[in-house]
């Protein structure tokens, strides 16, 4: 179902507001470049930042321009039960493929209370749900247990692991099934991710070169392990250099340098100092999607 290059999508901004034509373009190139699925309205779609009408607007522009060519996997996290149902209800009226959402954040719940959250969107609405498992931001981490214990109800299918441990695919594995659905969050590791047993990326790298990272991962659906390595080669240093500041800085400067979206950003993320800008186009010469 979810599998592959999954672009965590930019939300382009113009003037202050959400850019909707670009933002239609933007889902049409990837779509053209060959990426796997579109996941908008996530961390990297500047979520904390959005309205709720702006986030639901945003989704239901992607499920629309998508028309099922890809499956759009929309971001519905909050800290928040409430609000978090009425995002995933909100996700499934529109004709979304799945929704992701985020372990809670700041309000750091107990692991009883991960399920309680979980089992509470399980139940609000019949569509496919991605745990969002993001220690570094969410404070807290869902363990392989809990996972586990998740995993048995029927909408919750699988997991967007950004601890940083790629032996958490093994532990989910023997936890939550072989056909529990892993993905990374993390483009650097995606290539260690898929070694232990994972199937695809949701990516911010791939808003920059959403072919290439569609093609590393085919290469390695396909046990093409010298092409994957040469691919990783070549997208490491645009991997690194997109988060030498906040991701969404990243990736908005990398599609401002081919034109393809400004790179305005909504305050307390600032747009990526001088430095920054040069260390991404640099990358993306050195991954061949830019000229030198």
């Amino acid at each position: 179902m979810f599998r592959g290059s999954l672009p965590a999508l930019v939300t382009p901004f113009r003037d202050g507001a959400v850019d909707e034509k670009t933002l239609i373009e933007l889902v049409e190139w990837h779509i053209d470049e060959g990426s796997h699925g579109l996941v908008p309205v996530g961390t990297t779609g500047e979520s904390p930042t959005l309205s709720h009408q702006e986030h639901e607007h945003v989704i239901e522009l992607v499920v629309k321009t998508a028309a099922k060519r890809v499956p759009v996997i929309a971001g519905a996290g909050s800290n928040n039960t409430d609000e978090a149902i009425r995002f995933v209800t909100f996700a499934k009226k529109v004709g979304a493929d799945g929704a992701l959402v985020v372990t809670p954040y700041y309000n750091k719940p107990t692991q009883r209370g991960l399920y309680a959250h979980f089992k509470a969107l399980n139940d609000c609405a019949d569509i496919p749900i991605i745990i969002y498992n993001i220690p570094s931001r969410s404070v807290i981490d869902m363990t392989p247990a809990t996972m586990g214990d998740l995993a048995k109800l029927k909408n919750i299918v699988g997991v967007k692991d950004a601890t940083g441990d790629v032996s958490r695919v093994s532990d989910q594995r023997a936890t939550c099934g072989h056909d529990f659905i892993q993905l990374t969050g993390e483009d650097p590791s995606a290539l260690g991710h898929w070694s232990q047993g994972g199937v695809g990326c949701i990516s911010v790298t791939a808003n920059v070169a959403p072919r290439a990272c569609a093609e590393f991962q085919d290469a390695l659906a396909a046990g093409e392990r010298d092409r994957a390595l040469a691919m990783q080669d070549r997208l490491l240093p645009l991997h690194r250099a997109i988060f030498l500041e906040p991701g969404v800085v990243g990736a908005k400067t990398g599609l401002s340098l081919l034109g393809k979206c400004s790179d305005e950003v909504r305050s307390p993320i600032t747009p990526a100092l001088p430095e920054t800008k040069e260390a991404i186009r640099s990358a993306m010469v050195h991954a061949g999607i830019l000229n030198g």
